[in-house]
């Protein structure tokens, strides 16, 4: 399995980058290789400091990148050389299996969208969150960010989605689906939640259980919780905001240190037709590193062909 990492995207890069990488690189197999795709004459040096012969990995040299601020669409497009157009070239192309960057979000969409596509079927594509759980495990919420305003059989198949990742990645058999929602009650909530559940309702497609609400988050009741990206944003925000409050009045609590992006480090596009992993503009070399791992086991489940075989 071949990696792609952009060196030039994040916050801290390209040290961040680089030691993430060195970080991945122990802990892969000798049938994994992880692509450094960035300015060759930064990351040597980075390198020889950690006493890390450049043989193992592939570096595909460019010093052009896309910067946080720069519009996405016109970025990709002006920039064919930069790390984040390279790295979709090389996906499209076959050379490497998945690409994960910590730089601009939005040029990853735009690859994503028209560099290797969304699967055939598939109305718009979409990106989850991990939800650590009370009883040690995760749920899957999605959307959480790219769609703020969906419609009832975009909210269906982001179950669909959502299913498939959480049985192939993160192994949890036959997920249960909740909708959030503001009751439990089938007749709660606004117009997009009462008609997405009566599409829901019955389906053969996953397991649904019905609607959950905000203090079922957290416990279990379902594996995958859908919504639309703006609800799903804001969740996420709070989610990663517990953390945060923890360090700052000093708790200690291995439930609360979970809820560390670094310890997730990205986030797959689930619907296009290859592996795209997000990761956080701020993520340190540990969340690199996690980032890395997580587009290997992405590649490994074959998510993107089983979306394929559901949406044929």
């Amino acid at each position: 399995m071949r990696i792609g990492i952009d060196i030039m995207g994040g916050d801290f890069a390209p040290k961040a980058t680089v030691l993430g990488s060195i970080l991945a690189s122990k802990e892969l197999s000798d049938n994994d290789k992880i692509v450094l795709i960035g300015d060759e004459s930064q990351i040597l040096p980075i390198l020889k400091s950690e006493n890390i012969e450049p043989s193992v990995f592939d570096i595909v040299h460019t010093d052009e990148r896309i910067e946080m601020g720069e519009h996405p669409a016109k970025a990709f497009k002006n920039k064919p050389k930069s790390s984040i157009s390279l790295g979709f070239h090389l996906l499209n192309s076959g050379k490497i299996d998945g690409f994960a960057s910590a730089g601009n979000t939005g040029a990853m969409m735009v690859g994503s969208m028209y560099t290797v596509k969304v699967v055939d079927g598939i109305i718009r594509p979409c990106i989850s969150s991990v939800l650590p759980r009370l009883d040690g495990g995760n749920s899957i919420l999605l959307d959480v960010g790219i769609n703020a305003d969906c419609k009832p059989d975009v909210l269906y198949q982001y179950a669909i989605l959502g299913s498939i990742y959480a049985e192939f990645v993160h192994k949890i058999a036959n997920p249960k689906v909740g909708l959030l929602n503001i009751g439990s009650e089938q007749e709660k909530g606004n117009i997009l939640t009462r008609a997405t559940h009566e599409l829901m309702k019955g389906t053969k497609d996953f397991n649904f259980i019905g609607n959950v609400e905000g203090n079922d988050l957290f416990t279990g009741k379902a594996d995958v919780i859908v919504c639309d990206g703006f609800t799903g944003n804001v969740v996420l925000k709070e989610a990663e905001a517990f953390y945060v409050i923890s360090k700052k009045r000093k708790i200690k609590d291995e439930y609360f240190d979970r809820f560390n992006f670094e310890n997730y480090g990205g986030t797959p596009i689930l619907g296009i037709n290859s592996t795209v992993v997000i990761g956080h503009g701020i993520s340190n070399s540990k969340a690199i590193k996690n980032m890395i791992l997580h587009t290997r086991d992405v590649c490994y489940a074959g998510i993107n062909s089983k979306f394929k075989a559901k949406f044929k």
